[in-house]
Protein backbone atom coordinates (compact mmCIF):
# COMPACT_ATOMS: atom_id res chain seq x y z
CA UNK A 1 0.00 0.00 0.00
CA UNK A 2 0.93 3.19 -0.62
CA UNK A 3 -0.72 6.36 1.07
CA UNK A 4 -1.60 9.45 -0.25
CA UNK A 5 -2.59 12.28 2.86
CA UNK A 6 -4.23 15.79 1.73
CA UNK A 7 -4.66 18.54 3.85
CA UNK A 8 -7.52 20.17 2.19
CA UNK A 9 -9.23 23.12 3.49
CA UNK A 10 -12.40 21.79 4.31
CA UNK A 11 -10.70 18.88 5.50
CA UNK A 12 -7.87 16.12 5.55
CA UNK A 13 -8.76 12.83 3.04
CA UNK A 14 -6.68 10.03 3.19
CA UNK A 15 -6.64 7.25 0.22
CA UNK A 16 -4.38 3.67 0.95
CA UNK A 17 -3.77 2.71 -2.47
CA UNK A 18 -2.63 -0.58 -3.39
CA UNK A 19 0.23 -2.11 -5.67
CA UNK A 20 -2.99 -2.51 -9.01
CA UNK A 21 -3.14 1.31 -8.44
CA UNK A 22 -6.93 0.85 -6.65
CA UNK A 23 -7.91 2.72 -3.79
CA UNK A 24 -8.61 0.14 -1.32
CA UNK A 25 -9.24 2.43 1.84
CA UNK A 26 -10.31 6.15 2.48
CA UNK A 27 -11.22 7.85 5.35
CA UNK A 28 -11.48 12.05 6.61
CA UNK A 29 -11.99 14.42 9.17
CA UNK A 30 -13.65 17.57 8.72
CA UNK A 31 -11.86 21.01 9.37
CA UNK A 32 -13.19 24.08 10.22
CA UNK A 33 -12.25 28.31 9.16
CA UNK A 34 -11.84 31.24 11.38
CA UNK A 35 -13.09 34.58 10.10
CA UNK A 36 -12.29 37.02 13.03
CA UNK A 37 -12.40 40.08 10.72
CA UNK A 38 -13.32 40.50 7.35
CA UNK A 39 -11.18 38.71 4.18
CA UNK A 40 -9.43 37.58 6.96
CA UNK A 41 -9.26 33.23 6.72
CA UNK A 42 -7.36 31.04 9.24
CA UNK A 43 -6.89 28.02 10.83
CA UNK A 44 -4.79 26.57 13.38
CA UNK A 45 -2.49 24.20 12.19
CA UNK A 46 -2.63 22.03 15.77
CA UNK A 47 -6.00 21.14 14.05
CA UNK A 48 -4.52 19.75 11.31
CA UNK A 49 -2.21 17.32 12.89
CA UNK A 50 -5.41 16.34 15.00
CA UNK A 51 -7.34 15.29 11.72
CA UNK A 52 -4.89 13.84 10.25
CA UNK A 53 -3.67 11.33 13.31
CA UNK A 54 -7.48 10.46 13.36
CA UNK A 55 -7.88 10.41 9.83
CA UNK A 56 -5.12 7.73 9.32
CA UNK A 57 -5.69 5.54 12.27
CA UNK A 58 -8.93 5.35 11.44
CA UNK A 59 -8.42 3.06 8.31
CA UNK A 60 -8.10 -0.82 9.11
CA UNK A 61 -4.84 -2.39 10.96
CA UNK A 62 -4.13 -4.60 8.27
CA UNK A 63 -4.21 -1.76 5.84
CA UNK A 64 -1.92 0.49 7.94
CA UNK A 65 0.64 -2.33 8.41
CA UNK A 66 1.23 -3.12 4.17
CA UNK A 67 1.90 1.16 3.83
CA UNK A 68 5.13 1.06 2.51
CA UNK A 69 5.36 4.91 1.72
CA UNK A 70 3.33 8.33 2.33
CA UNK A 71 2.71 11.63 0.14
CA UNK A 72 1.64 14.49 1.15
CA UNK A 73 -0.63 17.11 -0.18
CA UNK A 74 -2.37 20.06 0.67
CA UNK A 75 -3.80 23.45 0.05
CA UNK A 76 -1.62 25.83 -1.41
CA UNK A 77 -0.22 29.54 -0.42
CA UNK A 78 -0.79 29.23 3.48
CA UNK A 79 1.45 31.14 5.97
CA UNK A 80 2.53 28.85 8.99
CA UNK A 81 5.01 30.71 10.89
CA UNK A 82 7.19 28.92 13.12
CA UNK A 83 9.83 30.40 15.94
CA UNK A 84 12.90 28.14 16.86
CA UNK A 85 12.13 25.72 18.62
CA UNK A 86 9.30 25.19 16.14
CA UNK A 87 6.00 26.21 18.00
CA UNK A 88 3.51 27.88 16.24
CA UNK A 89 3.19 31.46 16.32
CA UNK A 90 -0.32 32.53 14.91
CA UNK A 91 -3.11 30.79 13.38
CA UNK A 92 -2.22 29.88 9.57
CA UNK A 93 -2.98 32.75 6.60
CA UNK A 94 -4.90 30.41 4.17
CA UNK A 95 -4.61 31.19 0.58
CA UNK A 96 -7.97 32.38 0.75
CA UNK A 97 -7.16 35.25 3.05
CA UNK A 98 -7.61 38.69 1.22
CA UNK A 99 -5.94 41.39 3.84
CA UNK A 100 -3.02 41.91 2.35
CA UNK A 101 -3.73 43.51 -0.79
CA UNK A 102 -1.57 46.43 -0.12
CA UNK A 103 1.55 44.35 0.35
CA UNK A 104 1.15 42.76 -3.28
CA UNK A 105 1.63 46.64 -4.45
CA UNK A 106 4.59 46.88 -1.98
CA UNK A 107 5.95 43.74 -2.82
CA UNK A 108 6.32 44.43 -6.79
CA UNK A 109 7.50 47.75 -5.77
CA UNK A 110 10.72 46.24 -3.80
CA UNK A 111 11.47 43.63 -6.46
CA UNK A 112 10.15 45.16 -10.02
CA UNK A 113 10.96 41.71 -11.57
CA UNK A 114 8.56 40.43 -9.41
CA UNK A 115 6.74 38.68 -12.06
CA UNK A 116 9.68 37.49 -14.42
CA UNK A 117 11.30 35.82 -11.39
CA UNK A 118 7.72 33.90 -10.55
CA UNK A 119 5.69 34.19 -13.74
CA UNK A 120 2.67 35.54 -11.32
CA UNK A 121 1.15 38.51 -10.61
CA UNK A 122 1.68 39.12 -6.64
CA UNK A 123 -2.02 38.45 -5.11
CA UNK A 124 -3.39 38.15 -1.72
CA UNK A 125 -3.85 34.98 -1.90
CA UNK A 126 0.16 34.22 -2.16
CA UNK A 127 2.60 33.90 0.50
CA UNK A 128 5.25 36.29 0.19
CA UNK A 129 2.24 39.59 1.06
CA UNK A 130 0.94 37.86 3.99
CA UNK A 131 4.22 37.64 5.23
CA UNK A 132 4.70 41.69 4.80
CA UNK A 133 1.61 41.76 6.32
CA UNK A 134 2.93 40.42 9.17
CA UNK A 135 6.12 42.11 9.33
CA UNK A 136 3.69 45.64 9.08
CA UNK A 137 0.70 44.32 11.65
CA UNK A 138 2.47 41.95 13.83
CA UNK A 139 5.86 42.87 13.95
CA UNK A 140 6.57 40.86 17.27
CA UNK A 141 5.23 37.57 15.51
CA UNK A 142 7.51 38.60 12.46
CA UNK A 143 10.82 38.70 14.52
CA UNK A 144 10.04 35.88 16.20
CA UNK A 145 9.42 33.77 13.16
CA UNK A 146 12.45 31.38 12.11
CA UNK A 147 10.83 29.35 9.57
CA UNK A 148 8.09 29.35 7.29
CA UNK A 149 6.01 26.47 5.95
CA UNK A 150 3.34 25.67 3.87
CA UNK A 151 0.44 23.62 5.28
CA UNK A 152 1.39 20.30 4.24
CA UNK A 153 4.60 20.72 4.90
CA UNK A 154 3.98 21.42 8.36
CA UNK A 155 2.50 18.11 8.45
CA UNK A 156 5.79 16.59 6.98
CA UNK A 157 7.28 17.91 10.24
CA UNK A 158 5.17 16.60 12.79
CA UNK A 159 5.89 13.10 10.64
CA UNK A 160 9.27 13.23 9.96
CA UNK A 161 11.22 16.11 11.67
CA UNK A 162 11.98 17.50 8.34
CA UNK A 163 11.58 20.92 7.30
CA UNK A 164 11.52 20.03 2.93
CA UNK A 165 8.77 21.39 0.21
CA UNK A 166 8.47 20.53 -3.27
CA UNK A 167 8.54 22.59 -6.33
CA UNK A 168 4.84 22.71 -7.04
CA UNK A 169 3.78 23.80 -3.76
CA UNK A 170 6.94 26.21 -3.48
CA UNK A 171 5.54 27.48 -6.55
CA UNK A 172 2.64 29.21 -5.23
CA UNK A 173 4.89 31.11 -2.28
CA UNK A 174 5.93 34.14 -4.51
CA UNK A 175 9.42 33.15 -3.16
CA UNK A 176 10.54 30.25 -6.18
CA UNK A 177 11.94 30.69 -9.49
CA UNK A 178 9.77 28.90 -11.66
CA UNK A 179 11.63 28.46 -14.05
CA UNK A 180 14.75 27.66 -12.46
CA UNK A 181 13.05 25.45 -9.84
CA UNK A 182 15.15 27.10 -6.56
CA UNK A 183 14.12 29.74 -4.09
CA UNK A 184 14.83 33.71 -5.43
CA UNK A 185 16.89 34.98 -3.26
CA UNK A 186 15.87 38.20 -4.54
CA UNK A 187 12.11 37.60 -3.87
CA UNK A 188 13.01 36.34 -0.11
CA UNK A 189 14.84 39.95 0.23
CA UNK A 190 12.00 41.86 -1.19
CA UNK A 191 10.02 40.24 2.13
CA UNK A 192 12.82 40.48 4.44
CA UNK A 193 13.69 36.71 4.73
CA UNK A 194 15.93 34.75 3.66
CA UNK A 195 17.32 30.58 2.46
CA UNK A 196 17.30 30.46 6.17
CA UNK A 197 13.47 30.45 6.47
CA UNK A 198 12.88 28.56 4.38
CA UNK A 199 12.67 24.89 3.99
CA UNK A 200 14.90 22.60 1.73
CA UNK A 201 13.42 21.99 -1.87
CA UNK A 202 12.82 18.35 -3.74
CA UNK A 203 10.94 17.34 -6.68
CA UNK A 204 7.47 16.14 -5.98
CA UNK A 205 8.73 11.77 -6.38
CA UNK A 206 11.73 12.61 -4.21
CA UNK A 207 12.01 11.20 -1.01
CA UNK A 208 11.77 13.73 1.90
CA UNK A 209 12.13 12.01 5.27
CA UNK A 210 11.08 9.38 6.96
CA UNK A 211 8.48 8.68 9.59
CA UNK A 212 9.62 9.50 13.34
CA UNK A 213 9.34 6.11 15.09
CA UNK A 214 7.19 7.64 17.93
CA UNK A 215 5.14 9.17 15.18
CA UNK A 216 5.01 5.56 13.26
CA UNK A 217 4.12 3.62 16.45
CA UNK A 218 1.21 6.43 17.31
CA UNK A 219 -0.18 5.67 14.00
CA UNK A 220 0.11 2.23 13.68
CA UNK A 221 2.80 2.02 10.33
CA UNK A 222 5.90 1.32 9.87
CA UNK A 223 8.90 3.92 9.29
CA UNK A 224 8.22 4.33 6.10
CA UNK A 225 9.76 6.96 3.34
CA UNK A 226 7.85 10.36 3.22
CA UNK A 227 7.48 11.96 -0.44
CA UNK A 228 7.46 15.21 -1.91
CA UNK A 229 4.20 15.54 -2.18
CA UNK A 230 2.32 18.31 -3.91
CA UNK A 231 0.11 21.27 -3.94
CA UNK A 232 -3.36 20.05 -3.91
CA UNK A 233 -3.87 20.67 -7.80
CA UNK A 234 -0.71 19.47 -8.87
CA UNK A 235 -1.28 16.17 -6.79
CA UNK A 236 -4.91 15.81 -8.11
CA UNK A 237 -3.03 16.19 -12.11
CA UNK A 238 -0.95 12.85 -10.60
CA UNK A 239 -3.90 11.20 -9.52
CA UNK A 240 -6.45 11.69 -12.69
CA UNK A 241 -2.93 11.21 -14.89
CA UNK A 242 -2.18 14.66 -16.07
CA UNK A 243 1.20 14.55 -16.85
CA UNK A 244 1.76 14.54 -20.67
CA UNK A 245 2.03 18.41 -22.23
CA UNK A 246 -1.37 19.51 -22.99
CA UNK A 247 -3.88 17.23 -21.04
CA UNK A 248 -5.69 19.36 -18.85
CA UNK A 249 -8.03 19.23 -15.86
CA UNK A 250 -11.19 20.81 -13.80
CA UNK A 251 -10.90 20.70 -10.29
CA UNK A 252 -14.76 20.96 -8.63
CA UNK A 253 -13.77 21.60 -5.16
CA UNK A 254 -14.01 24.20 -2.44
CA UNK A 255 -12.49 26.61 -4.90
CA UNK A 256 -12.33 25.37 -8.76
CA UNK A 257 -9.41 25.14 -10.66
CA UNK A 258 -8.50 24.59 -14.31
CA UNK A 259 -5.06 23.25 -15.17
CA UNK A 260 -2.89 22.57 -18.15
CA UNK A 261 0.52 20.82 -18.02
CA UNK A 262 3.29 22.49 -20.50
CA UNK A 263 6.58 21.45 -21.28
CA UNK A 264 8.35 24.54 -20.35
CA UNK A 265 7.81 27.71 -18.03
CA UNK A 266 5.16 29.54 -19.84
CA UNK A 267 3.78 32.54 -17.51
CA UNK A 268 0.66 34.46 -18.20
CA UNK A 269 0.87 36.90 -15.16
CA UNK A 270 -1.19 39.74 -16.80
CA UNK A 271 -4.13 37.97 -17.11
CA UNK A 272 -3.84 36.58 -13.45
CA UNK A 273 -2.98 33.14 -15.03
CA UNK A 274 -0.80 31.03 -12.92
CA UNK A 275 2.19 29.85 -14.16
CA UNK A 276 3.99 27.04 -11.43
CA UNK A 277 5.94 23.81 -11.51
CA UNK A 278 4.85 20.39 -11.41
CA UNK A 279 5.08 17.66 -9.24
CA UNK A 280 6.71 15.82 -11.69
CA UNK A 281 10.46 17.17 -13.04
CA UNK A 282 10.78 18.93 -16.09
CA UNK A 283 6.81 19.56 -16.06
CA UNK A 284 5.15 22.97 -15.49
CA UNK A 285 1.87 23.96 -15.98
CA UNK A 286 -0.67 26.81 -16.09
CA UNK A 287 -4.02 27.56 -14.17
CA UNK A 288 -6.20 29.72 -13.30
CA UNK A 289 -8.30 29.56 -10.46
CA UNK A 290 -11.31 31.05 -9.11
CA UNK A 291 -11.88 31.48 -5.32
CA UNK A 292 -15.58 29.49 -4.32
CA UNK A 293 -16.90 26.78 -6.28
CA UNK A 294 -18.16 24.09 -4.62
CA UNK A 295 -18.13 26.13 -1.39
CA UNK A 296 -20.54 28.57 -3.32
CA UNK A 297 -22.69 25.67 -3.87
CA UNK A 298 -22.64 24.63 -0.05
CA UNK A 299 -22.90 28.03 0.93
CA UNK A 300 -26.15 28.93 -1.24
CA UNK A 301 -27.68 25.51 -0.47
CA UNK A 302 -27.35 26.14 3.24
CA UNK A 303 -28.91 29.48 2.54
CA UNK A 304 -31.78 28.11 0.82
CA UNK A 305 -32.74 25.78 3.89
CA UNK A 306 -31.24 22.09 1.98
CA UNK A 307 -29.24 19.99 4.20
CA UNK A 308 -28.00 17.97 1.12
CA UNK A 309 -26.32 19.81 -2.02
CA UNK A 310 -27.32 16.44 -3.93
CA UNK A 311 -31.06 17.71 -3.38
CA UNK A 312 -30.20 21.00 -3.92
CA UNK A 313 -28.86 20.56 -7.12
CA UNK A 314 -32.02 17.83 -7.91
CA UNK A 315 -34.64 20.81 -7.17
CA UNK A 316 -32.17 23.09 -9.35
CA UNK A 317 -32.27 20.74 -12.29
CA UNK A 318 -36.06 20.47 -11.94
CA UNK A 319 -36.56 24.01 -11.85
CA UNK A 320 -34.37 24.45 -14.57
CA UNK A 321 -32.07 27.62 -16.28
CA UNK A 322 -34.14 30.02 -18.05
CA UNK A 323 -34.21 33.72 -18.94
CA UNK A 324 -35.75 34.31 -15.64
CA UNK A 325 -33.18 32.81 -13.81
CA UNK A 326 -31.21 35.66 -11.62
CA UNK A 327 -27.53 35.75 -12.60
CA UNK A 328 -24.57 34.52 -9.81
CA UNK A 329 -22.02 36.33 -9.12
CA UNK A 330 -19.50 33.84 -7.03
CA UNK A 331 -16.84 36.12 -5.81
CA UNK A 332 -17.84 34.84 -2.00
CA UNK A 333 -13.69 34.84 -1.21
CA UNK A 334 -13.31 37.90 -3.93
CA UNK A 335 -11.51 36.58 -7.10
CA UNK A 336 -8.62 35.35 -9.09
CA UNK A 337 -8.12 34.88 -12.80
CA UNK A 338 -8.68 37.23 -14.30
CA UNK A 339 -10.10 39.36 -12.13
CA UNK A 340 -7.64 39.66 -9.37
CA UNK A 341 -9.98 41.07 -7.12
CA UNK A 342 -10.14 40.19 -3.35
CA UNK A 343 -12.54 42.75 -2.30
CA UNK A 344 -15.26 41.12 -5.29
CA UNK A 345 -17.99 39.67 -3.49
CA UNK A 346 -21.12 37.53 -4.05
CA UNK A 347 -24.25 38.71 -5.86
CA UNK A 348 -27.53 37.88 -7.13
CA UNK A 349 -28.89 39.97 -9.60
CA UNK A 350 -32.79 39.77 -11.12
CA UNK A 351 -34.18 38.10 -7.89
CA UNK A 352 -37.95 38.94 -8.33
CA UNK A 353 -41.52 38.18 -5.94
CA UNK A 354 -41.43 34.78 -8.05
CA UNK A 355 -37.52 33.64 -7.41
CA UNK A 356 -37.78 30.21 -5.73
CA UNK A 357 -34.78 28.48 -3.49
CA UNK A 358 -34.30 26.11 -6.74
CA UNK A 359 -33.54 29.16 -8.92
CA UNK A 360 -31.22 30.45 -6.81
CA UNK A 361 -29.15 26.99 -6.78
CA UNK A 362 -29.34 26.97 -10.69
CA UNK A 363 -28.12 30.66 -10.56
CA UNK A 364 -25.20 29.55 -8.51
CA UNK A 365 -24.70 26.13 -10.54
CA UNK A 366 -24.90 28.49 -13.79
CA UNK A 367 -22.21 31.56 -12.41
CA UNK A 368 -19.46 29.19 -10.95
CA UNK A 369 -19.81 27.69 -14.75
CA UNK A 370 -19.46 31.33 -16.06
CA UNK A 371 -16.10 31.73 -13.54
CA UNK A 372 -14.66 28.51 -15.17
CA UNK A 373 -15.52 30.24 -18.52
CA UNK A 374 -13.03 33.34 -17.66
CA UNK A 375 -10.85 31.01 -16.60
CA UNK A 376 -10.46 29.33 -19.50
CA UNK A 377 -10.56 31.90 -22.10
CA UNK A 378 -7.65 33.26 -20.13
CA UNK A 379 -5.99 30.08 -20.40
CA UNK A 380 -6.59 29.41 -23.99
CA UNK A 381 -5.67 33.48 -24.36
CA UNK A 382 -2.17 32.53 -23.12
CA UNK A 383 -1.60 29.62 -25.60
CA UNK A 384 -2.90 26.89 -23.79
CA UNK A 385 -4.51 23.98 -25.75
CA UNK A 386 -7.96 22.50 -24.39
CA UNK A 387 -9.97 19.49 -26.15
CA UNK A 388 -11.30 17.08 -23.71
CA UNK A 389 -11.02 17.80 -19.96
CA UNK A 390 -10.50 15.48 -16.90
CA UNK A 391 -12.63 16.51 -14.17
CA UNK A 392 -11.65 15.78 -10.54
CA UNK A 393 -13.06 16.89 -6.85
CA UNK A 394 -15.96 16.47 -4.23
CA UNK A 395 -18.65 18.04 -6.45
CA UNK A 396 -17.44 15.77 -9.69
CA UNK A 397 -20.31 13.52 -8.49
CA UNK A 398 -22.68 16.44 -9.39
CA UNK A 399 -24.23 15.25 -13.36
CA UNK A 400 -26.11 18.13 -13.66
CA UNK A 401 -23.62 20.88 -12.44
CA UNK A 402 -21.06 19.01 -15.32
CA UNK A 403 -23.84 19.37 -17.43
CA UNK A 404 -23.69 23.10 -17.29
CA UNK A 405 -19.87 23.57 -16.84
CA UNK A 406 -19.41 21.37 -20.38
CA UNK A 407 -22.09 24.09 -21.91
CA UNK A 408 -20.63 27.08 -20.33
CA UNK A 409 -17.10 25.68 -21.53
CA UNK A 410 -18.37 23.96 -25.14
CA UNK A 411 -15.92 21.47 -24.04
CA UNK A 412 -16.49 17.68 -22.88
CA UNK A 413 -15.95 16.84 -19.37
CA UNK A 414 -14.57 12.92 -18.52
CA UNK A 415 -15.00 11.64 -15.06
CA UNK A 416 -13.23 9.58 -14.67
CA UNK A 417 -12.30 6.38 -11.98
CA UNK A 418 -10.87 7.36 -8.37
CA UNK A 419 -11.64 11.41 -9.50
CA UNK A 420 -13.25 12.79 -6.47
CA UNK A 421 -10.05 11.19 -4.03
CA UNK A 422 -7.93 13.85 -6.56
CA UNK A 423 -5.34 14.38 -4.67
CA UNK A 424 -5.07 12.05 -2.23
CA UNK A 425 -4.93 9.15 -5.19
CA UNK A 426 -2.05 11.80 -6.94
CA UNK A 427 0.00 11.41 -3.34
CA UNK A 428 -0.50 8.14 -2.64
CA UNK A 429 1.35 7.72 -6.81
CA UNK A 430 3.86 10.20 -5.74
CA UNK A 431 4.78 8.35 -2.63
CA UNK A 432 4.92 5.45 -4.97
CA UNK A 433 7.46 6.66 -6.84
CA UNK A 434 9.79 7.97 -4.41
CA UNK A 435 9.92 4.20 -3.30
CA UNK A 436 10.25 2.30 -6.32
CA UNK A 437 12.06 4.39 -8.50
CA UNK A 438 9.44 3.62 -11.61
CA UNK A 439 8.72 5.85 -14.54
CA UNK A 440 5.77 8.25 -13.12
CA UNK A 441 4.12 7.60 -17.10
CA UNK A 442 3.61 4.05 -15.57
CA UNK A 443 2.45 4.68 -12.13
CA UNK A 444 0.10 8.23 -13.03
CA UNK A 445 -2.13 6.59 -15.64
CA UNK A 446 -5.31 8.02 -16.85
CA UNK A 447 -7.92 6.05 -15.03
CA UNK A 448 -10.89 4.74 -16.83
CA UNK A 449 -13.53 6.94 -18.14
CA UNK A 450 -17.00 6.29 -16.01
CA UNK A 451 -19.00 8.93 -18.23
CA UNK A 452 -18.77 11.60 -20.68
CA UNK A 453 -20.45 14.80 -20.18
CA UNK A 454 -21.19 16.47 -23.74
CA UNK A 455 -21.82 19.79 -24.03
CA UNK A 456 -26.20 19.58 -24.80
CA UNK A 457 -26.57 22.40 -27.42
CA UNK A 458 -29.86 24.16 -25.70
CA UNK A 459 -27.71 24.76 -23.00
CA UNK A 460 -25.32 26.36 -24.41
CA UNK A 461 -27.39 28.64 -26.99
CA UNK A 462 -29.08 29.75 -23.42
CA UNK A 463 -25.84 30.09 -21.31
CA UNK A 464 -24.23 32.08 -24.81
CA UNK A 465 -26.94 34.55 -24.57
CA UNK A 466 -26.73 35.38 -20.36
CA UNK A 467 -22.75 35.01 -20.07
CA UNK A 468 -22.52 38.66 -21.26
CA UNK A 469 -25.11 39.78 -18.41
CA UNK A 470 -22.57 37.88 -16.35
CA UNK A 471 -19.20 39.91 -17.24
CA UNK A 472 -21.30 42.98 -17.33
CA UNK A 473 -22.45 42.93 -14.05
CA UNK A 474 -19.36 42.17 -12.56
CA UNK A 475 -17.79 45.25 -14.60
CA UNK A 476 -20.54 47.55 -13.59
CA UNK A 477 -20.16 46.94 -9.27
CA UNK A 478 -16.17 46.63 -9.46
CA UNK A 479 -15.89 49.90 -8.16
CA UNK A 480 -19.23 49.67 -5.52
CA UNK A 481 -17.30 46.25 -4.42
CA UNK A 482 -14.28 48.50 -3.25
CA UNK A 483 -16.16 51.20 -1.83
CA UNK A 484 -18.41 48.97 -0.05
CA UNK A 485 -15.40 47.16 1.80
CA UNK A 486 -13.20 50.18 2.15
Amino acid sequence: MFLGIDLGTSGVKIAAVDERGRVAAQSSMALGVQRPHALWSEQDPEEWWRACVAAVRSLPSDVRRAVRGVGLSGQMHGAVLLDARDQVLRPAILWNDGRSEPQCHELELREPRSREITGNLAMPGFTAPKLLWVKEHEPGVFARTASVLLPKDYLRLRLTGEKISDMSDASGTLWLDVARRDWSDAMLSATGLCRGHMPSLVEGTEPAGTLRPQVAAALGLEEVMVAGGAGDNAASAAGIGVIAPGQSFLSLGTSGVLFIVTERFRPNAAAAAHAFCHALPHRWHQMSVMLSAASALDWAAGLCGYTDVRAAVAAAQEAGLGRATPLFLPYLSGERTPHNDPVARGVFFGLSAGTTGPDMIAAVLEGVAFAFADGMDTLLQGGGEMSEISVVGGASRLDHWLEIIAAALNRPLIRRSGGETGAALGAARLARIAVTAEEPRAVCATPAIERVFAPQQALMDLMERRRPQFTDLYRSLKTAFREFTS
